[in-house]
């Protein structure tokens, strides 16, 4: 029961991740100060970088997220173990 409530939750996951990759390019990790900046530059390269830089800043703190609630759950699981 446990390995099939993992297998699904890996493959939401992975087609939740999938579905953030095949994002529009152009919309993707950028506040409404960065498109006004960018919407003058006409150098496609540059506002690509400027895009996966953004990206790139995101993986700590989802990173300490995920971290947080992997804790948490490992932390309740080894309480009910106990208690039973």
């Amino acid at each position: 029961m446990m390995t099939l409530r993992k297998t699904s939750f890996c493959l939401a996951a992975c087609l939740a991740l999938a579905a953030a990759l095949a994002w529009e390019a152009t919309g993707l990790a950028q506040c409404g100060m960065c498109k006004t900046a960018l919407a003058g530059s006409n150098n496609a390269l540059f506002i690509r970088n400027f895009n996966i830089g953004v990206l790139v800043l995101l993986i700590p703190p989802v990173t300490i997220f995920c971290s947080i609630f992997i804790a948490l759950k490992r932390y309740r699981a080894a309480e009910d173990d106990t208690e039973t």
